[in-house]
């Protein structure tokens, strides 16, 4: 009886200097750990007012949304990091801090080559982020896909051709291949061919066609349309016509415009004479003892029967 008694007061007394030895620890660590609460409060205080503040600012530079929150969130989770790094010095942790980014280094290399390419298209997105050589609503081809930006994400970009459909390209197809803006300056030229009659004036032909042109509505005006003799085909004089028109919208202001150039350049050459001479096909009989079947039609014999009385 009398050693279960002694037993259970050693326990209490073991049990006791080591709650004692705890709390004096403790106490000596309070100071560090207020000041290290005080570093992570003012560290989540401050990345939510970088993120802010970064999202406000470039939200007007950026032209789109998603590159300003983007930027926003690297941001606020580097400041973060930092944060967590100071309190653990404040703890005395150097060694964790120094594990931490030393573990943090290995993991980018493992991670690195383990996820390359959804690290490279992170990491593309990020310098197109910065510096691109589009806007969100401009009129691109990439590769074979053309279309309009509708945003920038952390991984792809997504576009939308002019048929409705939605195409999400690696961020890193697009740093390593040359995009074509069609929209980034304004303006655009645009030219097709259109044939007239050897016999016709060349000469009065492009007149008329500048002349038609400059008055279409979209047309540029600075830069006036014009013609130019491109071939002499087979059975026509091929001009080639070029106008300049805005971008703002691919889509009507240049698909569309141009086919109503098109419709009344025609209509304008048919009105003044000219000829728009269809291909002459030649169909040649390299057997002389077969005989060409021709048939009449009663309109020609009703001609013949005239000419003859």
């Amino acid at each position: 009886m009398e050693e279960k008694v002694t037993f259970t007061q050693s326990f209490v007394q073991d049990f006791s200097r080591v709650l004692g030895d705890y709390w004096e620890r403790f106490l000596f660590l309070l100071p560090n750990l207020v000041f290290a609460a005080i570093i992570l409060a003012i560290t989540l205080f401050l990345a939510g007012k970088i993120k802010g503040i970064l999202r406000s600012r470039l939200a007007g530079k950026a032209h789109d949304k998603i590159t300003a929150e983007y930027i926003a969130i690297i941001s606020k989770w580097i400041v973060v990091i930092i944060g967590l790094l100071l309190a653990c010095q404040a703890l005395g942790l150097s060694g964790i801090a120094g594990g931490l980014l030393a573990s943090a280094g290995v993991s980018a290399v493992v991670v690195g080559f383990a996820f390359k390419d959804i690290a490279q298209n992170f990491l593309a997105g990020l310098i197109l982020a910065f510096n691109r050589p589009f806007n969100v609503n401009d009129t691109v081809q990439i590769q074979d896909t053309m279309g309009r930006v509708v945003s920038l994400d952390l991984r792809t970009t997504h576009l939308r051709t002019f048929d409705s459909k939605d195409v999400y390209i690696p961020n890193g197809i697009i740093l390593t291949t040359p995009v074509t803006n069609f929209t980034r300056n304004g303006l655009i030229r645009m030219d097709f061919i259109v044939g007239i009659d050897f016999n016709d004036d060349i000469e009065k032909a492009i007149e008329l066609i500048g002349n038609t042109v400059s008055r279409i509505e979209g047309v540029q005006r600075k830069n006036p349309p014009y013609a130019a003799v491109d071939e002499l085909a087979t059975n026509t004089v091929n001009l080639k016509v070029f106008f300049f028109t805005e971008t703002d919208d691919y889509k009507k202001g240049v698909v569309l415009l141009k086919g109503k150039v098109m419709q009344q350049v025609k209509n304008a050459l048919l009105d003044n004479g000219f000829g728009l001479p269809a291909n002459i096909v030649e169909l040649k009989m390299y057997d002389a003892q077969k005989k060409l079947p021709v048939e009449l039609t009663s309109h020609m014999r009703q001609n013949g029967k005239e000419k003859n009385s």
